[in-house]
């Protein structure tokens, strides 16, 4: 007897649209106008359920065309979660479910799959009057995840960085359109690998740092005009790490907590002992487990910007600086070697080639609470630099920009009256439609945040990564991925698997 083949929720309406059309119902008739009909919902597998999960869960369920389906973390409970403040998560969960007193009875920063099903549950009972619903499946293991929930249209991605890759390769091979926290992955090779199978496969992305920063435009026609002569020198600066920054792994080996598995959170990374200044938020700052500030908050000044000014291509060098430490042993103090860590603050230079709008150019990464020196045209005016900012240096003037999009300044004020006419700016919106990635997945169309733009930006945050390991000049070439003049800063470009996680 010929065995039937299985059909999902998405191939039956498929199949059987030609066959209903004239007997259609529309779906307000049915749910009212408000009411999604469960055939033009996404389906989203949820990976990752710590404080930023959490967070931005609740605001995902609360779109009427979204439906999380799953959740997934190595982690199944725990309140020992790191967040910007003591109850950030606890107020977000009880706004959205319009409960006041959810959570009163923890004690610390809650988070794992077990919140981020509760969340979900609770949500859509309430949605749908009866206030229960138990249709949120839950997993440790991702693998599994995408092996049984079949259904699903895409994945969100919230775990830690080192993961991005293997998760997003792992959901795309299955044909599920992807959306992903910053960065694409920590290692250049996995970078390459998530994009060329976003290529590959055509399914639709999103990195979640994509938007259109408010500034750069204004910026941009201003230097097209010569308001600063030609284009120099790029310099970017943020505040972060806002985490503590280790200089060695730790040595002390404390026990696993319950409902944490953790071998699967370590995924990729080779064994090493548990310890909790390498989970949670402080993930970032280890070169295993993170990207360090840049990655962070870089992709969200920096992606912008190369979108905007129509830098297509990896820097050709970089250089970094980054703080040094000392330690004492025997009564002696040393210089520590760090090479597990970002420091605790740097500079990065990087030189590009000439682009379609842009001559040769320097552009510079500080962070830490690094930043370029305050320079003459701000002392004319009295100001000092912002503790976070970019500034376009020209042979012939400087432009300051807010980092975080507000309208960009020539400096000093007089030459902003004399090539604008007023004091002020004009006034230009920043875009971060988050409703972008929805609608192209829904479509499957190209989401303007797509991997497929995010090369160039990429390989450079990346690339600051491995000057800092480096620790000289290196040249990068980017067509064979290879750094040409340091054999031994090549092993930075890739990772160390553990035995089954190879990609």
């Amino acid at each position: 007897m010929k065995q039937k083949k299985k059909i999902s929720r998405r191939e039956f309406v498929g199949t059987t649209a030609a066959a209903t059309a004239f007997t259609i119902v529309p779906s307000h008739v049915l749910g009212g106008l408000n009411h999604t009909a469960p055939s033009d919902k996404l389906n989203i597998a949820y990976i990752g359920c710590g404080t930023q999960g959490i967070r931005e869960m609740a605001s995902l369920i609360a779109q009427p065309d979204v439906q999380i389906t799953s959740v997934c973390d190595p982690n199944k409970y725990s309140t020992n979660y790191v967040d910007w403040s003591p109850n950030g998560i606890r107020n977000t969960v009880r706004r959205v479910l319009d409960e006041p007193d959810w959570g009163s009875g923890m004690k610390g920063i809650p988070g794992g799959r077990d919140v981020g099903r509760e969340l979900i549950e609770r949500y859509y009972g309430k949605k749908m009057g009866s206030g229960k619903y138990k249709g949120c499946t839950s997993y440790v293991d991702y693998r599994e995840q995408l092996e049984k929930e079949r259904d699903i249209d895409a994945v969100k991605v919230m775990t830690p960085d080192h993961l991005h890759a293997a998760v997003s390769i792992a959901a795309m091979k299955k044909g599920k359109h992807v959306v992903i926290h910053k960065p694409i992955a920590n290692r250049m090779h996995e970078a390459r690998l998530t994009i060329d199978t976003a290529r590959k496969t055509g399914v639709s992305t999103h990195l979640l740092a994509w938007n259109e920063r408010s500034g750069l435009g204004v910026a941009l026609d201003w230097i097209k005009k010569g308001a600063i002569g030609e284009l120099t020198e790029i310099h970017n600066w943020s505040n972060r790490p806002v985490w503590p920054q280790w200089t060695s792994n730790p040595k002390e080996t404390p026990p696993v907590p319950d409902g944490l598995d953790w071998k699967l959170w370590l995924g990729p990374v080779p064994d090493r002992p548990y310890h909790p200044n390498y989970t949670n938020a402080v993930f970032r700052g280890w070169y295993d487990f993170g990207g360090g500030s840049i990655a962070d908050m870089g992709h969200y000044s920096l992606w912008p910007l190369f979108l905007k000014f129509g830098i297509d291509s990896a820097p050709l060098s970089a250089r970094a600086y980054g703080t040094t430490t000392c330690i004492v042993e025997n009564n002696v103090s040393k210089g520590e070697r760090n090479n597990v860590a970002f420091p605790h603050s740097c500079i990065v230079e990087f030189e590009f080639p000439k682009q379609e709008m842009l001559p040769p150019f320097k552009l510079y990464w500080y962070d830490g609470g690094m930043k370029p020196m305050t320079p003459d045209e701000l002392d004319a005016d009295g100001k000092e630099l912002p503790g976070e900012g970019m500034m376009f240096v020209g042979d012939k003037g400087k432009i300051l920009a807010s980092f975080h999009g507000a309208s960009p300044m020539l400096i000093p004020e007089k030459r902003m009256i004399e090539f604008t006419g007023a004091a002020k700016p004009p006034e230009e919106e920043t875009n971060r439609d988050e409703r972008a990635w929805i609608e192209a997945f829904k479509n499957n169309t190209e989401s303007p945040g797509t991997f497929l733009k995010a090369q160039p930006v990429t390989e450079t945050i990346l690339l600051g990564a491995v000057a800092l390991r480096a620790g000289k000049k290196i040249k990068y070439d980017l067509e064979h991925m290879k750094i040409t003049n340091l054999e031994e800063a090549n092993k930075y470009l890739y990772r160390e698997y553990r035995e089954g996680w190879e990609l």
